[in-house]
């Protein structure tokens, strides 16, 4: 069988239990649902990064992904209009220096 390519959306978000932070992951949850179908929330994971000063900083995060209808190439300037809009409305939601919005190519058996 063939294989069929869809871009992946994943957000990043530090998994911290202020309301700002479960209101983002929240309204993230149902932004992809209604507009995907759906999306899976991993919790509580492990994650590191350098501050902008250098110093590795120890981090817990939820990962938030969804596949989309497009696949990479074709649906490239829609996708990056997304992933500006996402990381925008995590940076205007939340006092962060590091949100993570990633989009690849991953492909389904059907």
């Amino acid at each position: 069988m063939p294989l069929s390519e869809r871009a992946r959306v994943e957000v990043y978000l530090p998994d911290v239990t202020a309301p700002e932070y479960r209101e983002l992951l929240e309204r993230l949850v149902q932004e992809f649902t209604y507009t995907f179908g759906g999306c899976t929330v991993n919790p509580s994971l492990s994650g590191r990064y350098l501050s902008r000063a250098g110093f590795p900083i120890e981090d817990r995060i939820n990962v938030l992904y969804t596949d989309t209808p497009f696949t990479f190439d074709a649906g490239f300037e829609a996708l990056s209009t997304y992933a500006d809009a996402i990381r925008l409305a995590a940076f205007e939601a939340l006092d962060e220096e590091a949100v993570l919005v990633a989009i690849h190519s991953v492909y389904h058996s059907v």
